[in-house]
């Protein structure tokens, strides 16, 4: 069961991401990131990312929804929740959070920052950590979620059941337009 203790320290683990985890998983988020994004991405719309979009958000991890995937001492995946307001963005984006939390029943909440090593792609890892998500959304009373996917999470999202809501961009710092894909699920 996600999130419990394994006796086989080789085996795969989920567990709620703590303050002392962010240097890691800033490094997981630029692996994952600049090792997933090709053919989606430039090398510089990547890097441009880095700077804000992509990032670690530790108002998530004060609000205990942020999980982290790890095997053998290694982080394989990171991605959680937030009844926040900022829909997707690092520390480095909107600083302390934005004011506000969404209301359960009336507001979506949100799905954040999912990112998995390349090493660890396609095994399942992230749809797991979108299943914890959303669990405990909807153990929180929220009834629908929303996310901001980049292009090489749109294929996961849209087989978990999410449906795109259009185009979005976000603005690098040199300028250009990152393309992202808003996207929703109602339970």
């Amino acid at each position: 069961m996600p999130g419990l203790p394994s006796t086989d320290p080789g085996s795969l683990r989920f567990r709620k991401a703590v303050a002392g985890d962010v240097p890691a998983l800033r490094d997981l988020i630029a692996l994952s990131a600049r090792g997933l994004s090709a053919g989606h991405y430039t090398p510089a719309q990547v890097e441009g990312a880095l700077a804000g979009a992509f990032g670690v958000d530790t108002g998530l991890i004060r609000d205990g929804t942020y999980w982290l995937a790890e095997q053998g001492g290694r982080f394989l995946a990171c991605g959680g929740w937030s009844r926040q307001r900022a829909l997707y963005g690092s520390d480095a984006l909107h600083g302390d959070g934005p004011a506000g939390f969404r209301v359960p029943g009336q507001d979506p909440a949100l799905v954040r920052a999912v990112f998995v090593h390349p090493d660890a792609a396609r095994r399942g890892i992230g749809r797991c950590l979108v299943g914890i998500a959303e669990l405990e959304a909807r153990a929180n009373g929220f009834t629908t979620l929303e996310l901001m996917a980049t292009l090489p999470g749109v294929p996961l999202y849209v087989a978990l059941g999410y449906h795109p809501q259009g185009e979005a961009t976000h603005p690098l710092p040199d300028g250009s337009p990152l393309p992202l894909v808003p996207m929703r699920k109602a339970f």
